[in-house]
Order: C-alpha cells, then sequence, then structure tokens
C-alpha cells in the first residue's frame, strides 16, 4: 500500500555563527520526515500570500508544516498539549489570508 503523504529529507548547515564567523567545518544536521503535504508547494503559496520576506515565509511554513506534522502524530503525548488550541487558531488565521488558495497550510487542524 502506497502511504498518502511525502517523505523530505531536511538539512540544515550551519555557515556562520552569531560572532559573525564562519565555521572551519559546517556543522550539519539532516533527518527525514514525512508529512500528508506538499510543503513545498506550501511554501510557495506563504511566500504570496503573507507578506513576509521569501527566506522568512519558508522558513514559518517549514516550521509549522514540521511541528504540526510531529503534533498530529503524537496526539496523545501532553508535551503538545499547550500548544495544540493556539496551534489551531495560528493556522486557521494564516488560512484566512489565503483565502482563495485552498488548502492552504493543512487540511486538518492539530
Amino acid at each position: 500500500m502506497a502511504s498518502s503523504g511525502y517523505t523530505y529529507e531536511v538539512s540544515l548547515r550551519l555557515v556562520g555563527k552569531r560572532d559573525g564567523s564562519v565555521p572551519d567545518e559546517p556543522a550539519v544536521l539532516t533527518f527525514e520526515h514525512f508529512n500528508h503535504d506538499d510543503i513545498i508547494d506550501i511554501v510557495e503559496r506563504m511566500r504570496r500570500t503573507t507578506g513576509l520576506a521569501p527566506d522568512a515565509a519558508a522558513a514559518a511554513a517549514v516550521g509549522l508544516k514540521l511541528l504540526g506534522e510531529v503534533m498530529l502524530r503524537e496526539k496523545r503525548n501532553a508535551l503538545f498539549d499547550p500548544l495544540r488550541t493556539a496551534f489551531r487558531t495560528f493556522i486557521t488565521s494564516l488560512k484566512s489570508r489565503a483565502a482563495g488558495d485552498a488548502d492552504f497550510l493543512d487540511r486538518s487542524a492539530v
């Protein structure tokens, strides 16, 4: 049975330290993440509709989708309980800014 979603390789590479220096050997973090939505498409929609700078829109979209999917999968984990209501409210508000862009961020609020 085929999965109903997308698998991503997420990579983060340190290219500059807070003091402005460049690391001799950049630290790299890479992991795989499954998501039920097309995150790349969502990034493009956020860039078009939120008024955020392109990199800020990308960071917000990726961060929200990574966190949202973990929260969906970890429904019984109380760790996320303090976030659930606020997250739903934020996603609903974000979707309303993108009226006309169906399924803008997430088909199912956490």
